[in-house]
């Protein structure tokens, strides 16, 4: 039983936040610009993408979130802002002066990030112009034009909002995210920002962060690229009054369910979102000897080109499913493993011992025919388990990226 609820919501459902977005120019029509403010300073963490070229909204985010302090986050879609030299660094750091300046704040409370075309110069005049309108466009309604405002080859927008009792108070933590494409392991183009107003230790919810993104955006995979402009950034303004949150809070169960699942809905929703994307494809490795080891099996049998195509073809070719864990450094022995494929369709055991069951062709494709299918791989060698979700890999996926820049 969940101890929280559901609700309708963005990051602009917690008290005390503001948002907006709105179209600037950078992109022909959509909205291209997203602010995101606390009406008070905030507690903050970010994890941001491992890629070595990495963005320069990312290298100057990295030190502006470094003490755990900020109030806004201002963000831009349609240009990366990425492998565009010093350049990109003075227009990043120009995003921040125009928004910190506009709402009367210190340039060290604001990040800023990018998402889009990487290698293009930032058009500044425009972004600018867009920037005072942002901060004229702020409300406490605005948290669904921002959600809209970070998109790129998203279809839809992505928002989540849950609530729950924590010393008696009400406390609200809101999200949106994007993200269609780029999506591998260790982040990738996906940003996500996530606001809540639980007065809660900073140095806590950075390693609660970090935690969670482990076990959320690092386990999903749309095509096995990693982006230059990752981010994941989290602002709690303890509004909510609650005592503060930490790791001897008694209630500390109760907001980590809650934490978890905001970001585990975000992470599933971008992969639902995937470009080209027709099957949505949860894998679960269990009874793995250690938790690294069942996370880098989830990880190759999500990040595998002909699993994809497979499960796009609606083929349970449980060939390409069992050598994808060979090859994905997890020791294990053959002769153990077992793989199940399920859906709404039923459940079917497709290998055991390490090799084929003769299963029944016609009951495999009763399953594959559904949009959520699930694989299952017990190892059969210890209790740790670990899930991912990824999508499969169609002839649209192909088209969208490539004509991308046209």
């Amino acid at each position: 039983m969940k101890t929280f609820e559901i609700i309708e919501g963005n990051v602009t459902t917690p008290k005390g936040f503001k948002a907006s977005g709105i179209h600037a120019g950078i992109k022909k029509a959509k909205k291209d610009i997203a602010l995101i403010v606390s009406e008070v300073p905030c507690e903050a963490a970010g994890v941001f993408t491992t890629n070595k070229a990495c963005a320069a909204p990312v290298i100057v985010s990295k030190e502006n979130i470094k003490d755990g302090k900020i109030q806004g986050i201002i963000v831009n879609s349609g240009n990366a802002n990425a492998c565009t030299g010093e350049q990109g660094i003075l227009d990043a750091k120009e995003m921040i002066h125009r928004t910190a300046k506009a709402l009367n704040l210190s340039e060290e409370s604001v990040i800023v990030s990018s998402t889009g075309i990487i290698g293009v110069p930032m058009p500044m005049e425009v972004i600018n112009n867009g920037i005072e309108k942002a901060v004229e466009a702020l409300s406490y309604e605005g948290g669904a034009d921002a959600a809209e405002g970070i998109m790129t080859t998203d279809l839809i927008p992505k928002a989540v909002a849950v609530k729950l009792t924590i010393d008696g108070k009400e406390v609200t933590i809101g999200g949106i995210a994007k993200g269609s494409g780029m999506i591998h392991p260790n982040m990738a183009t996906m940003l996500s920002f996530v606001t809540t107003d639980i007065n809660i230790d900073g140095s806590y919810l950075k390693q609660i962060l970090t935690e969670t993104t482990n076990q959320t955006y690092n386990m999903i995979s749309v095509d096995g690229d990693t982006s230059t402009n990752d981010m994941v950034a989290v602002m709690a303004n303890g509004l909510a009054n609650n005592k503060i949150m930490d790791e001897n809070h008694p209630e500390k169960e109760k907001f980590l369910e809650a934490f978890y699942f905001v970001h585990e809905y975000l992470a599933k929703t971008i992969v639902r979102d995937g470009e080209g994307a027709t099957k949505f494809i949860e894998v679960e490795g269990i009874n793995a000897p250690k938790v690294v080891d069942a996370r880098k099996a989830v990880k190759s049998i999500l990040n595998s080109s002909l699993v994809k195509t497979a499960f796009f073809g609606e083929d349970g070719n449980w060939g390409r499913i069992l050598c994808s864990v060979g090859y994905s450094g997890m020791d294990f022995e053959m002769e153990k493993i077992e793989i199940y494929l399920s859906s709404e369709g039923g459940e079917v055991k497709i290998v055991e011992a390490g090799q084929g069951t003769g299963f029944l062709e016609e009951d495999v494709e009763k399953i594959l025919k559904h949009k959520d299918i699930k694989i299952t791989v017990d190892f059969n060698m210890g209790i740790e388990k670990a899930k991912g979700w990824g999508c499969d890999l169609s002839y649209d996926y192909v088209k969208i990226n490539g004509a991308y820049r046209t």
